[in-house]
Parts: C-alpha cells; structure tokens; sequence
C-alpha cells in the first residue's frame, strides 16, 4: 500500500513514505486479520480519504492470501464504513465522518491510534452523559431486586479493595447495575461497548493503587447512596463527578500539554 499524510481527524500519528511495512499476520482466521490490518492502515492515515486501495493481485501479494479472502475482507471493510467499492472505480476511503466509530474493530483501532487523546475526551464525555442520565432514571425506576443488586455490587467492591483486578471488574459491575436499573437498554449498551474497548488501553484506564481504590469506592458510595434515597438530581451529578474526576486524575499527558502532577496518573473506573 502506498504510505500518505492523513489530515489527522482523530489525533493519529502520521505514517511516512520511509516507514517500513509491519510483518502481516499468518494463521487460520486469515479475513479477520486483513480485515483489521486494513482497518488500522486506514485509521493510522497510510490510506488517505479517497485513495484507492491497491488492486486484489497486490494485495493477495501483500497479504499473502487468496482473492476470494481479499474480496470478502474487503466488502466486511465496507460494512464498517471506511471504504466504498465502485465498479470500474476501485475500492475507495471513506470519510472519517462515515465510518461506524461502535464497530468493535474500528473503535479499537482509533483508541490504539489515538495521540493526543482526543478520541478518548469524546468517548469519556459520550460516557458522562449516558451514565449520569441513566443513574438519575435509576433512582426512580429501581425495584427491590435492583437496589439488592446494586448494593451488592458496591460491598464486592469493598471486599475486593486488596485485589486491583477484583476490584477493577467490580468496579464495572457496579456500573453495569446501575444501568440495569435504569431499563435503558440502549444507553446500556453503548456505554459497555466502548467502555470495554477503552478499558484495553493502559492511557484510558490508568494505574490503580490503595488510595485511588478508597477515592473510587467513596464515590460510588455517594453514587449508590443518590440512587437508593430517590435522589435522580443527586444521583446524576454524583455519577458525572465521579467519571469525569477520574478521567482528569488519569489522563495521561500528551506532547502538547504541560506536564501532569503524580496524582493524575493514577486511576480507577
């Protein structure tokens, strides 16, 4: 593939003509891996918006696999958004603004590629909006069994305060309940969608130690305490100070900001 300049929509480090090419995966799921190959070479800007993607003898010769692999991988590119197939034209890229940024592929790769976090800014604030929204619906809408649940969940963070990966899927657990209770279906869904690919990459979900577990289990005290006394006011503002407190605190420094006091390296959900 011809290595381009992108315009950089989402932060992501430009590739040069002088990169060379990564050794392409091998093995038996050989459409998933030129799916994802193609997909990160489109987002990293080593094929511009509007390119044409090499032809098919090229790219079988590039990727090391058959026609018929090439061609499905690239339909299930199109699915995604990131290119259209045009006869007589080519396979071209899409603008950014047309790809399916939910695809778990898409999304992984824009959060992998993500420089100056950007991508994540916007994921955090999707995030806030949903969450303290569905908190609020859930102090008004929790039955019996969901305030047993979503206690429960806050007391399995407590006992699991020694274990940083206990405590972390805890952490999501609770989450996950309080949503539950707000019967938005939807909002759920989304939110632990990208929230799962986020919490893959170490810039978004940061370091945990003793005194940012006992923060983050303080807070969601207050997040469960809001909900459980029917307070959807205080449920949501709770809800929002706590994840964008605990974005501020992680967010790792980039290039072009000042650099960060020890406190805001250190995370938790």
């Amino acid at each position: 593939m011809t290595r381009q300049v992108l315009a950089d929509p989402f932060g992501i480090p430009h590739a040069s003509a002088g990169d060379a090419t990564p050794p392409r995966a091998r093995g038996t799921k050989l459409g998933i891996n030129v799916v994802q190959q193609i997909v990160n070479d489109i987002v990293r800007g080593v094929l511009t918006p509007g390119a044409t993607l090499p032809p098919e003898a090229d790219l079988c010769d590039q990727f090391g696999v058959s026609r018929t692999v090439i061609r499905e991988s690239v339909k299930v590119v199109q699915e995604k958004g990131l290119v259209r197939i045009e006869h007589g034209r080519g396979t071209q890229v899409t603008d950014p603004r047309q790809w399916n940024l939910l695809d778990d592929v898409v999304l992984t790769a824009i959060i992998a590629h993500d420089a100056n976090l950007s991508f994540l800014d916007e994921l955090v604030a999707t995030r806030t909006a949903l969450e303290a929204d569905m908190a609020a619906a859930a102090a008004t809408a929790y039955t019996a069994e969901d305030r047993l649940r979503i206690s429960a969940s806050l007391e399995l963070m407590r006992s699991k305060i020694d274990n940083v990966a206990e405590f972390a899927a805890a952490d999501a657990h609770f989450h996950d309940m309080v949503m539950a209770a707000s019967r938005n279906r939807l909002g759920r869904a989304i939110v632990n969608s990208i929230h799962d690919k986020a919490r893959g990459s170490m810039r978004y979900h940061g370091e945990y130690n003793e005194a940012v577990m006992r923060q983050t289990l303080d807070e969601h005290q207050a997040i469960h305490d809001a909900i459980l006394a029917k307070d959807p006011a205080g449920a949501a503002a709770t809800m929002r100070a706590h994840i964008t407190g605990s974005w501020s605190r992680r967010r790792p420094r980039t290039d072009a900001e000042p650099p960060a006091s020890p406190s805001r390296r250190q995370s938790a959900r």
